[in-house]
């Protein structure tokens, strides 16, 4: 009798484990105390652009939004000072991120942009994924930014290939992506590349920019300074990672350094 109930408990526990390991991430990864913090470092660093105030988007590993935030004006008259168009893309940025990268492999939205172009190897990728405008677009705008945003708690959806998406990671596993949206697509990717790290939530270091091959299935050697795996790859002179690039915005792209998560390509 008592070995059948040792035995009862130990199936048990590992019943626990098991369950314990299956689990999905959840939006308590990032509480919005530690994202409006980390969004004030944002503000606080150089990150080149126009200066522009910015929405900024987190979602769970299952692409579930989790925040709304802006550095700027919340409610309906946010329009008024950030682009209003950015609420959507940054909750965009933030579904591309998660939706494409994995415990062990990240990839940021700016690393898809050459892809997809016509010709590109992720051609139609950006089509994919919808936005659901039922979605995206419900509820009152009075409190769009706030902590009750109507896109929180709903999968949004949609495929964003420019700079401002990154995937977050805690314990070495994804948990979920940010979204930055507002000013020019270098300065967004800067700007969440700030934000992640005052979250502490970068990747290992295994990604698109620190472990690719070629068509030939040959390894190629990590640019200068890539050290996440994700960082925004500025368009160079036609070699191999240009493939992986976007290119430099206007007004004063960010500065090619890891503190920006920013390399140029050769």
């Amino acid at each position: 009798m008592k070995t059948k109930k040792l035995l009862a408990l130990s199936l048990g526990s590992a019943a626990l484990v098991l369950s314990a390991q299956t689990v999905s991430a959840a939006c308590s990864d990032v509480s919005r105390s530690a994202l409006t913090d980390a969004i004030s470092a944002a503000e606080a660093a150089s990150t080149g652009g126009y200066g522009l105030n910015m929405w900024v988007t987190v979602v769970d590993e299952t692409g579930k939004v989790c925040h709304v935030a802006t550095s700027g004006t919340t409610g309906s008259a946010a329009g008024n000072s950030e682009w209003l168009g950015s609420r959507v893309i940054s909750a965009q940025k933030a579904f591309t991120a998660n939706a494409f990268s994995l415990d062990g492999y990240a990839i940021s939205t700016g690393n898809l942009y050459s892809a997809v172009q016509p010709g590109g190897s992720l051609y139609g990728l950006q089509h994919s994924n919808p936005v659901d405008a039922s979605r995206a677009y419900a509820g009152s705008p009075n409190a769009y930014g706030t902590n009750s945003d109507p896109l929180k708690n709903k999968r949004v959806g949609g495929v964003n290939v420019f700079g401002g998406g990154l995937a977050i990671y805690s314990g070495g596993h994804k948990v979920g992506a940010i979204g930055v949206s507002g000013d020019t697509s270098c300065r967004d990717h800067a700007y969440a590349w700030r934000v992640r790290e005052a979250l502490g939530m970068h990747p290992a270091g295994t990604g698109i920019t620190t472990s690719n091959m070629n068509a030939a299935g040959t390894a190629q050697t990590a640019l200068t300074g890539a050290a996440k795996g994700d960082e925004l790859i500025l368009t160079g002179t036609g070699g191999y990672w240009d493939a992986w690039s976007q290119p430099a915005c206007p007004n004063s792209t960010p500065t090619a350094t890891t503190a920006n998560g920013t390399l140029q390509a050769p």
